[in-house]
């Protein structure tokens, strides 16, 4: 793991918290992110790259290569690849909850937007 590895896990998950079904479990050996039951995004093994769910990885990937990527891996799947040293975080909050809604249930996603409306 990279040295800002725990940085990022702590925003990732101070970010991911407060949204419903949220729960974190290990997938292939890190930290995996779940709507319900359903994956979006994980930790890669070097700690400074996540897998995130997206149905538009082209234009991010067009946006910035370098900070939005695949491996041959993932050609075939909705996941792209983010550089947490590179991202913006405003944009890295966007895609994970862009990641979450894509996954979540529809009862997760009218309880987040019930907390929306109290707030």
């Amino acid at each position: 793991m990279n040295a800002d590895t725990p940085v990022y896990l702590e925003f990732l998950r101070k970010t991911l918290a407060p949204l419903p079904g949220y729960n974190e479990k290990l997938c292939y050996g890190t930290p995996g992110f779940y709507a319900g039951k359903k994956f979006f995004a994980r930790m890669k093994e070097d700690g400074e790259t996540l897998v995130v769910q997206s149905f538009e990885r082209g234009k991010w990937m067009e946006q910035d290569p370098d900070t939005f990527f695949i491996t041959d891996h993932y050609r075939d799947y909705d996941y792209m690849l983010i550089s947490l040293k590179r991202v913006n975080p405003d944009d890295l909050v966007g895609l994970l909850l862009t990641a979450w809604h894509n996954r979540a249930t529809e009862k997760l996603i009218k309880a987040f937007q019930a907390n929306l409306t109290i707030l």
